[in-house]
């Protein structure tokens, strides 16, 4: 589980990181700017080099993702439309944000070894 969910976020984090260079907000819901589309590209180049590299680095990986993500979370419900600046984000990404650390978390932490 811990290979395929991997897997399966670095390819979706990369056409989204492609996707959002040419239609914001992607899907009609999610805004992105710039930066956040080269962090969606480089944590999907990550996560690929992760899963390749074996199940320990595609565990890490789903853990350290995972708490980056749930601090994104809770820094854009506390702001609204940005993180520290950086990028912009809406309601939606945050929403979507925390669901992708609680199944990063999950299976990176409860996933077997």
């Amino acid at each position: 589980m811990i290979k395929t969910v991997t897997w399966i976020l670095g390819v979706v984090l990369l056409v989204v990181g492609l996707l959002g260079f040419v239609n914001d907000p992607i899907l009609g819901i999610f805004e992105v700017d710039t930066v956040h589309n080269v962090i969606h590209l480089l944590s999907g180049i990550v996560g690929l080099i992760a899963v390749s590299a074996g199940l320990s680095y595609a565990r890490l990986y789903l853990i350290i993702f995972g708490v980056v993500y749930a601090l994104v979370t809770v820094l854009g419900f506390m702001s609204g439309t940005d993180i520290l600046g950086l990028f912009v984000i809406n309601q939606a990404d945050n929403y979507l944000h925390a669901a992708i650390a609680l199944v990063c978390l999950g299976v990176g932490f409860g996933g077997k070894k």
